[in-house]
């Protein structure tokens, strides 16, 4: 199977092909397989180089001509070193854009903690105005990829993974999906950690809600799922742990409730390894995810 990465460029291709407004800007990363674009397009096909910070203000220049603008490289490089940018080049000046990110929270282990960013989704929310889609398949970062370019001149954030569910569901880039309805707690998956939490869930009486698009938070969708299962809330999302909690209180801010938000540890693992191993020590494969829920909704969840 393709990876999110390996979706991105085609489909961007083709809109760059359909679309005059739609321009990219890259920073060497990712450049070769926009080689034909840049051929077809030179002035709307764009690489600043090893230059973070100009990545994102040629961007914000780009969308202040009425442009487009994707622009893409590692989440570390494409939010954490250029915050500044992101904050007043697009945020103070209110211009859009569509910000693709790759490399996750730890994808690429062997890059070092350079290149991981499990906070970057903490770090927009700072900010003020974005929307964040975090697919969990290659299928859906295209449809949400598709739906960020579409957006008008919106901020939008892409977070893209190596990382994926075995299958995609259907997402519109607004509303979280009920995949599974229960009574004793609610537990809501982001992106591609949907599959562990399915099999961490397998045979508990909880609703499982799934979440491709976390910005807006779907306040709606929460409540309605409390309606039946409560108001014991597990949030399991693929970067810092308890990035959602706040708006998920705020979800429940008229009720009592419980928020418990399982994700990506502060602490630094400096033996890289691979993937998995980086999963298993921040407790999010499926046996560890299977104690943490357990534990906090108690033996009513287990059916």
């Amino acid at each position: 199977m393709d990876t999110m990465r390996d979706r991105f460029t085609p489909v961007v291709t083709q809109l760059l092909d359909e679309d005059p407004r739609v321009a990219v800007v890259l920073a060497e990363i990712g450049t070769d397989g926009f080689t034909e674009a840049r051929r077809r397009h030179p002035e709307r096909v764009i690489n600043v180089g090893i230059r973070e910070q100009l990545l994102v203000g040629a961007g914000a220049g780009l969308a202040l001509t009425g442009l487009r603008p994707v622009v893409h490289t590692f989440a570390s490089f494409l939010v954490e070193r250029p915050f500044e940018q992101v904050k007043l080049d697009l945020g103070h000046q209110d211009v859009g854009a569509v910000l693709v990110s790759a490399s996750a929270s730890f994808d690429w282990p062997a890059g070092g903690y350079t290149h991981m960013a499990p906070g970057d989704v903490a770090l927009l929310d700072t900010l003020d105005g974005w929307t964040v889609h975090v697919p969990g398949h290659p299928d859906e970062a295209e449809t949400l990829l598709r739906h960020a370019i579409a957006a008008g001149d919106d901020k939008v954030y892409v977070r893209l993974s190596v990382q994926s569910n075995a299958q995609a569901l259907p997402v519109d880039g607004a509303r979280f999906v009920t995949v599974h309805e229960g009574r004793a707690g609610v537990v809501l998956a982001v992106g591609p950690m949907l599959d562990a939490v399915l099999d961490a869930t397998e045979g508990l009486d909880v609703t499982v809600l799934y979440a491709t698009t976390v910005r807006p938070f779907d306040t709606a969708a929460l409540r309605r799922a409390s309606e039946a299962a409560g108001t014991d809330v597990v949030l399991v999302e693929p970067y810092l742990a308890g990035t959602s909690t706040a708006f998920a209180g705020d979800a429940l801010t008229d009720v009592p409730h419980r928020v418990l938000g399982l994700g990506v540890g502060r602490r630094e693992l400096r033996r890289y390894g691979q993937v998995d191993e980086h999963l298993t020590a921040h407790g999010l494969d499926a046996d560890s995810l299977r104690q943490r829920i357990s534990g906090f909704l108690g033996a009513s969840v287990r059916q």
